[in-house]
């Protein structure tokens, strides 16, 4: 039974890495400055990054729900601090999943291809480990907005994944883009989001805006835009699980200092 569970969560982890819809690596981009981006964040199963994220709060990261559809969330764990997949370093601080959140997630579809993933206990923040903040409800994201896409995707179509973090700056366009998404283009060059990045942060003047969803006709084919679920769309469904959460562990302090028994009361 246990080797029937890992063989099939490990053709889950390639379909996500290697699907032709959904996007994972950076192509034509740069490497990151080491630790340049706090905010970064690596999803993992069995040491295999599958998907980025991003770490909206000490105790949230926000991912594509595509990312987690269907995953144990025992089987997943998330590492912030990162920037060479490959080299360990004291920055790293690595979460067991608490939970997975997602909001009406339509997989034939892809929308609404946005989820959040409460750890396991807060990251302790420091100049490695950074929350971003979030757009305003319904903000909007106007075309040719310059921002900044990241990852540790495949370096192309047919490539591995990168082991550095990889980053690109893109620029917002309207053409062949729908309204639950923005997407973004790299201009004059043969670049963007590919397999592996999917989940991982579109960056513009300081906020996330988006989260990299999906890919049409392969990674950087210039005939159509990256797609990304609009982060603006969800930001009161967002605020809402965190002030639950938030509120929960204040019940639960009042609970404790009163001399109640830890847990329900």
């Amino acid at each position: 039974m246990a080797s029937l569970l890992l063989r099939t969560l490990l053709l889950l982890l390639a379909s996500i890495q290697g699907s032709l819809v959904l996007s994972s690596k950076i192509v034509g981009g740069r490497p990151a400055l080491p630790h340049s981006r706090p905010y970064m964040i690596s999803l993992q199963i069995l040491g295999n990054h599958f998907c980025g994220g991003t770490l909206i709060h000490p105790q949230f990261v926000m991912t594509a729900a595509h990312c987690v559809d269907k995953i144990p969330p025992e089987m997943v764990t998330v590492f912030a601090g990162v920037h060479d997949l490959t080299n360990p370093e004291s920055s790293w601080q690595a979460f067991s999943v608490q939970r997975f959140y997602t909001n009406d997630y339509n997989e034939n579809q892809i929308l609404n291809d946005i989820a959040l993933i409460q750890l396991d206990r807060p990251a302790s923040l420091n100049a490695n480990i950074q929350v971003v903040p979030l757009p305003r409800q319904g903000q909007s994201l106007p075309m040719g907005t310059q921002c900044l896409a990241m990852g540790w995707g495949r370096l192309g179509t047919e490539l591995p994944i990168s082991s550095v973090l990889q980053e690109l700056n893109v620029t917002v366009v309207t053409f062949l883009c729908r309204e639950h998404n923005i997407c973004t283009l790299a201009p004059r060059q043969r670049a963007g989001i590919c397999f592996g990045d999917s989940g991982g942060p579109l960056i513009c003047q300081g906020t996330v805006h988006a989260v990299d969803s999906f890919i049409k006709g392969g990674c950087a084919s210039q005939r159509f835009p990256d797609f990304f679920a609009r982060v603006s769309l969800y930001v009161n469904w967002i605020n809402s699980i965190l002030r639950r959460v938030e509120e929960g562990e204040e019940k639960n302090e009042d609970w404790q200092s009163s001399g109640s028994p830890m847990g329900n009361p």
